[in-house]
């Protein structure tokens, strides 16, 4: 089972560190399990950090590179943005080994959900879908936009949480036959627009500086407790031999960067930076594995991993047969039975859009290496997805304003330590334009006239 929260930052849980936010049942996971403190979203924003936790793969390969919008605009294509029919994901791969698959919650890998025009997720591996396209509207509560296998479904009254977690249930109360399942449980909590139970906002009044913040810790709580019932019902039913992973997308979105965003008030405990951006506080997130049922390694791990390292790792534990294209992750098998786990494979983000002036980040080892992107005498400018008219200019771009930091000893990136370690700076430079160039070279590029691949 894989829950994914929205926008929950790496300080949002109790067990990662927030002084004000219960979350008993998450905690109980991260105290029974494997908790990870050096855990990597694919992405700083939603869309291509799930195309890229689906496929293993950098999500700009799949032409994923930003934020989907559902609003049609054409002069710059937004329309045309989905996750390529072609890849290959997680439940696909496990479907192929017997397994049943589902999806409850967010999806967000397309921008014209629910139409014959894209893949949906039955088109990409999951025989049962219930999901909307971007955020639960008009807020958490009594959502109106959710589908059931390509049918609108209508209001539905309560929290997205819970009407994720009852449609989840209900699948596994359905469920009559033997086969192993897949279900990806991707709560819309606590993105915006945020609405809470009502207890929980009072709850936490008194310990907040406005209502606005007890909604936002409410919203986690509320999701807490949806965790809570979903473990329950393992319980009751006795289901062992279940991993269980709980992450979030990306970083936390910042308070007011928009009109929509007036109670963002997740934490990213002292890590730099947000949502949208490259620093540590926009990728790296709160992560926990339980394997119920089974021995596993229990315990808090620095070792760094990835989103895209599961596909690989689901592909060795289920024995099920890896597709024949190049995955950027690495099995963490090891990691999750023993605790022993060095990755091999340099973590790079490429992302057009970020807020913080570095589009580019590599992490290896303890190491991690930002730089901007300048064409020519000019700093390329933000590009919310890439197109012909843009990929030129992408393309030509060339590192520069390099940045090292010891992530290991400093990670609120306060201290760029490039000239105290001359040597591997030099080796990280050759590392990230080595892997910046690959990537570029299997990036996928949108037309602006047929919106398919250059």
């Amino acid at each position: 089972m894989f829950i994914l929260c929205d926008d929950l930052g790496y300080g949002d849980l109790g067990s990662f560190g927030h002084p004000t936010i219960e979350t008993p049942n998450i905690d109980k996971l991260a105290s029974a399990g494997l908790k990870l403190t050096n855990y990597y979203a694919a992405a700083p924003v939603c869309s291509p950090s799930r195309v890229g936790y689906l496929t293993g793969r950098n999500p700009n390969k799949a032409g994923v590179y930003d934020f989907i919008s559902g609003v049609n605009k054409s002069e710059d294509c937004r329309d045309l943005v989905h996750m390529q029919k072609s890849e290959h994901t997680i439940p696909e791969m496990l479907k192929s080994a017997g397994y049943a698959t589902a999806i409850m919650g967010k999806w967000h890998c397309n921008s014209k959900f629910n139409s014959a025009a894209q893949p949906q997720p039955n088109n990409f591996g999951f025989d049962y879908w219930f999901a909307t396209a971007n955020n639960a509207t008009p807020s958490h509560e009594n959502p109106v936009n959710f589908v059931r296998n390509g049918v609108a479904v209508g209001e539905i009254k309560g929290f997205s949480c819970q009407i994720v977690m009852d449609e989840a249930l209900g699948w596994l109360d359905k469920k009559t036959d033997k086969k192993p399942y897949y279900l990806q449980i991707c709560f819309h909590e606590p993105h915006e627009s945020i609405s809470s139970p009502k207890d929980l906002v009072q709850k936490y009044l008194p310990k907040s500086i406005n209502e606005n913040q007890a909604q936002f810790f409410a919203s986690v709580e509320n999701a807490d407790r949806a965790v809570g019932r979903l473990m329950s019902y393992l319980e009751k039913n006795k289901v062992e031999n279940t991993i269980i992973i709980f992450t979030s997308d990306n970083g936390p979105e910042t308070l007011n960067r928009t009109s929509k965003s007036f109670r963002s008030y997740g934490s990213t405990d002292d890590l730099k930076g947000h949502k949208l951006w490259t620093n540590e506080g926009g990728i790296r997130v709160p992560a926990i594995i339980y394997w119920k049922g089974k021995q596993n390694f229990k315990g808090t791990s620095d070792a760094v991993v990835s989103a895209l390292d599961f596909f690989p790792t689901f592909g060795e534990l289920t024995g099920a047969k890896l597709p024949n294209v190049g995955l950027d992750g690495e099995s963490i098998s090891s990691l999750i039975k023993t605790g022993n786990y060095n990755r091999k494979k340099p973590l790079i983000w490429s992302f057009y859009n970020a807020l913080n002036q570095e589009m580019v980040a590599m992490r290896f080892g303890d190491w991690k290496i930002l730089a901007r992107l300048k064409n020519e005498n000019k700093y390329l400018p933000q590009f919310e997805n890439i197109y012909s008219g843009n990929w030129e200019l992408v393309k030509n771009a060339k590192l520069t304003d390099f940045e090292l930091y010891n992530i290991k000893m400093d990670r609120i990136e306060k201290f760029e330590v490039s000239k105290a370690n001359k040597e591997v700076f030099e080796d990280m430079k050759t590392r990230l334009a080595k892997e910046y160039n690959a990537l570029l070279s299997e990036s996928f590029v949108w037309s602006r006239t047929t919106g398919k691949a250059e």
